[in-house]
């Protein structure tokens, strides 16, 4: 939750930690979802917003953020201790990090906003918007508003989209058991969040052959480069871990993905 962070701090750590694991940090940042505490960053530090949500907050220091990240001076040398004037960055520096920083977007209007920022996008099962578009209609239109926007910034390379779902493939009479009924009827539930009217993604619970048919009419899932699964972590390790051998090997070939063994995923060109 960007609300609560020291922008510069958590530049310093993502950079050292990327460069220790030889840049394979992908980091996903958000404005942060909504929590029981009233203008809790407050009591963190953090004042001068005028937003009940922090959101204008947030974005500051995502601003900053990204300003340290790409290895812009942050602070003015003292010449006494440095040698010569100037602004100095944030050390340590990992050249390749803000290519793989990622904004975590819940509404059409977020998603374009990060387009304009040059970085990548995530959206999850919940979108701030209700306009009686189905779920996966309104989340296909917010990647293409992102994609409009990373293209009249001006930026190059392609970015990467991912979207979340909440799949289960039904193989046994287990899975039958816990996921069987999340299926039957599945639709976008309508809800109030932060005071908008919001759409959530239905639950996909099906045998695999069925489940690929419906996420190929999933329109974002189409769009998207990545799909990231949502899966019930109360069920434990061993239970979550094959839900995903169980998606991996009966759903996904089907849908043309690959595994990451056949290298980095690379976004659609823009």
């Amino acid at each position: 939750m960007f609300s609560y962070e020291n922008p510069l701090y958590l530049a310093e750590e993502a950079a050292a930690l990327d460069l220790l694991s030889g840049g394979r940090v992908a980091l996903g940042v958000s404005r942060g979802s909504p929590e029981p505490a009233l203008r809790g960053w407050e009591a963190f530090g953090y004042n001068g917003s005028t937003d009940p949500r922090g959101a204008d907050l947030a974005r500051e220091k995502f601003d900053l953020f990204m300003r340290a990240v790409r290895g812009e001076g942050i602070a003015e040398a003292d010449p006494e201790q440095f040698g010569r004037t100037g602004r100095l960055r944030v050390e340590p520096h990992s050249p390749g990090l803000a290519s793989r920083i990622w904004w975590g977007a819940g509404s059409r209007e977020t998603a374009a906003w990060a387009g304009a920022q040059g970085v990548n996008l995530m959206s999850s099962t919940l979108l701030t918007e209700a306009t009686g578009d189905a779920f996966a209609d309104l989340q296909a239109e917010q990647i293409a508003l992102f994609r409009e926007a990373w293209r009249e910034a001006g930026h190059t390379g392609a970015p990467r989209v991912s979207v979340s779902r909440s799949i289960f493939p039904v193989v046994n009479e287990n899975d039958r058991l816990h996921f069987g009924l999340r299926g039957q009827g599945a639709a976008d539930q309508i809800g109030v969040i932060d005071g908008f009217r919001s759409t959530f993604g239905k639950t996909y619970a099906a045998e695999p052959d069925a489940l690929v048919e419906q996420l190929r009419a999933d329109a974002a899932v189409q769009a998207a480069d990545t799909v990231m699964l949502t899966i019930p972590s109360q069920l434990g390790v061993d239970f979550n871990l094959r839900i995903l051998e169980a998606f991996a090997e009966h759903v996904a070939p089907a849908l043309g993905w690959e595994p990451n063994t056949q290298g980095p995923v690379q976004g659609d060109p823009v």
